[in-house]
């Protein structure tokens, strides 16, 4: 599942990184809950909270329907 997550990830990550952010895999659990790490412009950002839940969750819930939750770390 660690493999689909990342696939799921590099089609998100150049949204982050025109923005100057970029997320990047920590960790993804038995249970599916997905850690990553926000950095960059992202890292900071009041709308992180928005765009991890919002934007990366909803897109990785689509790409890898295992997934229970992401959270930042």
């Amino acid at each position: 599942m660690r493999e689909k997550v990342q696939e799921a990830l590099n089609k998100v990550r150049p949204t982050l990184q025109k923005d100057g952010g970029d997320v990047v895999l920590i960790d993804v659990t038995s249970d599916g809950v997905v850690k990553v790490q926000l950095t960059g412009a992202c890292r900071g950002c009041p709308m992180s909270q928005v765009t991890l839940k919002e934007g990366i969750e909803k897109f990785l819930k689509s790409e890898v329907p295992e997934i229970t939750a992401v959270e930042a770390v």
